[in-house]
């Protein structure tokens, strides 16, 4: 868990998180209790009701997730990118279609949180790059 915690898309997805916290309440707590809301157990998904809404704490770790993958992009290439879907419930959102089970969305460990994330930006820089 510490490699995964110390991957160069963690530690950029660490620092977003941290910029949401206005108030200061997230100071003391260390990157695992940040991220702890990323790791979502095979027990955990199943037990997350397929229908309605997703909750919202499911949409922000997927916006917290694709746009800490625009910014990792980024700063590897030196091209601007953002993210291109802002999910919405109610079905407001597009990017529902293209997203597979939003309500479970999360991962096993740091460790896949952390190769997840890095595949991304990686086959991102290299087409880029291309």
């Amino acid at each position: 868990d510490d490699e995964a915690l110390a991957s160069p898309f963690v530690k950029c997805l660490l620092r977003l998180i941290r910029t949401q916290d206005s108030f200061g309440l997230w100071e003391g707590h260390s990157d695992a209790e940040l991220l702890a809301e990323f790791i979502i157990t095979k027990q955990q998904q199943r037990a997350v009701p397929f229908g309605g809404d997703p909750d919202p704490d499911a949409l922000w770790r997927l916006d917290m997730f694709y746009t800490a993958v625009a910014l990792a992009i980024e700063e590897r290439s030196g091209v601007s990118t953002s993210p291109t879907i802002e999910m919405k419930p109610v079905g407001a959102s597009g990017g529902w279609a293209f997203c597979r089970d939003v309500h479970r969305f999360g991962f096993e460990t740091f460790r896949k949180l952390a190769e997840a994330g890095t595949k991304l930006v990686d086959d991102a820089t290299a087409a880029i790059e291309a």
